[in-house]
C-alpha cells in the first residue's frame, strides 16, 4: 500500500525536512516487507491567497484516485500508536492500494475536505504547527510499520 502525505506548504531544507526524510526512509525500509510503502510527500501551495477552500481544492487534486484518506485535524479522533498501526494493517489487508494523509495549512482543513475523509485523527488536544505535524506523522508511520513488523522500536 503506497502512502501519500498531501500537505499545504513547501517545506524547505532544515531540521524538519531532515527528520521527515529520516523517518520516511525508515518507514520505507521497514514497511517494504510488510506491503507498506513507499511513502511520498505531495506539497501544494495556494499562491493566490484563497484560504482554506482554495487549499482544499489543491489538496483534493493531490489525492490519488481511490485512495483511502485520513485527515489530520484537531477535531479528529485520538488514537494510540498500536491502534494507528492496526488501522494501516486493516487498510493494507483490505487491498487498498493507496492511503493519503491530509494536512492543512496554518488555518487547518476546510470542513468539507475533513468531512469527506474516511477518517479524521487528532495528534492530541494541543494545536501543532502544520510543518511539525508532518514530522509527527512521519514518525508515527515508521512506528506503525515497526509495530506491525514486531520490532522493538515501540515499547509501550
Amino acid at each position: 500500500m503506497r502512502v501519500h502525505i498531501c500537505a499545504v506548504g513547501r517545506l524547505r531544507a532544515g531540521p524538519e525536512r531532515a527528520l521527515i526524510d529520516d523517518y520516511l526512509a525508515r518507514f520505507d525500509r521497514t514497511g517494504r516487507a510488510l506491503g507498506l510503502g513507499p511513502a511520498a510527500v505531495h506539497e501544494v501551495e495556494d499562491k493566490k491567497g484563497g484560504g482554506i477552500e482554495a487549499e482544499a481544492a489543491l489538496l483534493t487534486r493531490a489525492l490519488p484516485s481511490g485512495a483511502v484518506t485520513l485527515a489530520l485535524d484537531e477535531r479528529g479522533r485520538m488514537m494510540s500508536s498500536p491502534d494507528f498501526a492496526a488501522l494501516l494493517g486493516r487498510w493494507r489487508d483490505a487491498g487498498r492500494q493507496d492511503a493519503a494523509f491530509v494536512i492543512g495549512g496554518a488555518d487547518g482543513l476546510a470542513p468539507a475536505l475533513r468531512d469527506a475523509a474516511d477518517q479524521a485523527v487528532s495528534l492530541g488536544p494541543m494545536v501543532w504547527p502544520h510543518m511539525l505535524v508532518r514530522v509527527m506523522l512521519a514518525e508515527q508511520l515508521y512506528r506503525a510499520a515497526s509495530i506491525l513488523a514486531g520490532a522493538p522500536y515501540h515499547r509501550a
